[in-house]
C-alpha cells in the first residue's frame, strides 16, 4: 500500500475504475450473448430487441474508454450481420 496521501488517493480512484469497468464489460458480455442467443433460437424479433440495446451498451463502453471503439463496432457490426442472416433466411 502507498504511504504518500497523493498515491492513496490514486489507489482509491484505481480501485473504484477497476469496479465500474468489470460492471461495464459484463454488461457488454451479456448483451451480446442475449443477441446471440435469439439468433440461434431463431427469433427474430427479439435477436432486434437484442441487437438495439446490445449496439447502445456496446456504444456507452466505447464512449468511457472501457473498450475500444474499434472493438464496439466490430462488435455491432457482426452482431447486426448475424441478425440480417434472419430476415434473409
Amino acid at each position: 500500500m502507498a504511504n504518500h496521501k497523493s498515491a492513496i488517493k490514486r489507489h482509491k480512484q484505481s480501485i473504484k475504475a477497476r469496479d465500474r469497468n468489470r460492471m461495464v464489460k459484463t454488461r457488454v458480455k451479456n448483451a451480446i450473448k442475449a443477441v446471440r442467443q435469439a439468433v440461434t433460437g431463431k427469433d427474430a424479433e427479439a435477436a432486434e430487441k437484442a441487437l438495439l440495446s446490445a449496439s447502445s451498451v456496446l456504444d456507452r463502453a466505447a464512449t468511457k474508454k472501457v473498450i475500444h471503439w474499434k472493438k464496439a463496432a466490430r462488435n455491432i457490426s457482426r452482431l447486426t450481420v448475424a441478425v440480417n442472416s434472419l430476415k434473409t433466411a
